[in-house]
């Protein structure tokens, strides 16, 4: 049994031993490959850029001059099968950081041999020189190894010894004196050249105001003609520009009134459209509900009509049969109170007085009532005088009673009572 290994395209597997014999192996870059447990060996190596910083201290120079030079080299493995495997047999099972410092010291190696063959001047003023030349010279050295550069600048030359300041002294005192000079000479001839110059531009100058005012002159003039023209042109062209826009104008307005009245037409025709709808809506919503509720109120009154004349008619009839009903039990009624009233009249011819009496005794209860009435609702009755005068009151009081009866019946009390047999009178004092 085996695993299966992967890696990236930063990175090689590198697997030997097992069916690869004891020389064979197996690099796989950014891809997979399988391994059997036991009887193989997997190994993985980085392909990435590593960074190098050279240094070299105090390194002679052709004039021996020691001087102090640093750069930077970007160095990586690379990937061609043959220079892989070189590369492999190098470096596979050492850290980063032991590969790095065996590519160091080839490239300060080389660094230093190349120093020893240039004066200090090459070095200072062409690095891109100098660097390019180590490169070349240490890129087969490296290559050996499966490494290669990819890029070699110069960061840093100086010395101890002050030489390469001695040299910029020397330089700016020479550039120094070479403007000073340059100064003079300059300030010299540009006295001159300015005054050549100033004589020279005033000749141009009052050349020039001339040639200016005939100019202005000639400008002024053409520009009053031309402002004539232009006026005249402006004026003209206003002029049709107005009658135009007054026509154009007038035909939008004839074109308006048309629009008008082509949407009035239209309009009246909406409207038309429109009552003749509403008519339609009236006459399917109003008139014939209305004349269907007409026609119904118009039936339902007639049916009224007829249920109340035939109601009045039943009442009339029955109004009539009672009144006839009522009518004849009234003259029944009236015909028995005046045979009644006839039999008395008979009875009180036959007996006289008797019979007046009979009636005058029949009432005196209904009478008594009458005029006991007010004096039920007296509580209490005083009547002044002496206790020996109360009987003489009261028979004051019954003596007038008959001449009252008298007054209000006609029949005298008095007389018939006196008729009565074995009735006496008996005089009242006064």
């Amino acid at each position: 049994m085996g695993n299966i290994h992967t890696c990236g395209p930063n990175e090689c597997i590198v697997i030997s031993g097992g069916c690869f014999g004891s020389t064979g192996k197996n690099m796989v870059t950014g891809s997979w490959a399988w391994a059997w447990w036991l009887v193989t060996d997997v190994q993985r190596m980085s392909l990435e850029v590593m960074t190098l910083n050279p240094v070299c201290d105090n390194v002679e120079t052709k004039q021996g001059v020691p001087l102090t030079v640093t750069g930077v080299a970007q160095v990586k493995i690379m990937k061609n099968p043959e220079l892989l495997g070189i590369a492999a047999e190098q470096f596979l099972g050492k850290k980063e950081d032991e590969i790095t410092d065996t590519i160091l010291q080839t490239l300060e190696g080389h660094l230093r041999a190349i120093l020893g063959t240039l004066t200090v001047e090459e070095v200072y003023k062409d690095r891109d020189q100098f660097a390019n030349l180590v490169r070349d010279i240490a890129a087969p050295d490296v290559g050996r190894m499966g490494i290669e550069i990819l890029s070699f600048t110069i960061k840093d030359v100086y010395d101890n010894v002050e030489y390469l300041a001695s040299l910029g002294k020397t330089q700016t005192a020479v550039v120094k004196r070479d403007a000073d000079i340059g100064v003079a000479q300059a300030n010299r001839d540009a006295g001159i050249r300015e005054a050549e110059c100033e004589k020279s531009a005033m000749d141009v100058k009052y050349s020039t105001d001339t040639k200016i005012e005939d100019n202005s002159r000639g400008f002024k003039l053409q520009k009053a003609n031309f402002d004539s023209e232009v006026n005249t042109a402006k004026a003209e062209a206003q002029l049709a520009y107005e009658l135009q826009a007054a026509k154009i104008q007038q035909k939008i307005r004839n074109e308006e009134i048309q629009i008008q009245v082509v949407e009035r037409r239209k309009q009246i025709e909406i409207e038309e459209q429109e009552i003749t709808r509403k008519e339609k809506e009236l006459i399917s919503t109003v008139r014939l509900p209305a004349e269907s509720e007409a026609y119904k109120v118009q039936t339902v009154a007639e049916g009224m009509r007829t249920k109340t004349v035939e109601a009045a008619r039943a009442d009339g009839e029955r109004i009539r049969l009672i009144g006839a009903a009522e009518a004849k039990a009234v003259e029944a009624v009236g015909r028995a109170e005046a045979e009644s009233m006839r039999m008395k009249a008979s009875a009180y011819k036959q007996y006289g007085d008797a019979a007046i009496m009979s009636l005058v005794l029949e009432a005196l209860p209904q009478i008594a009532a009458e005029v006991a009435a007010p004096l039920a609702k007296t509580d209490e009755i005083v009547l002044i005088g002496g206790s020996d005068r109360t009987t003489d009151e009261i028979n004051k009081l019954v003596g007038s009673l008959p001449p009252a009866i008298q007054a209000l019946t006609g029949v005298d009390l008095t007389g018939a009572l006196g008729k009565i047999p074995g009735a006496t009178m008996v005089s009242s004092r006064v």
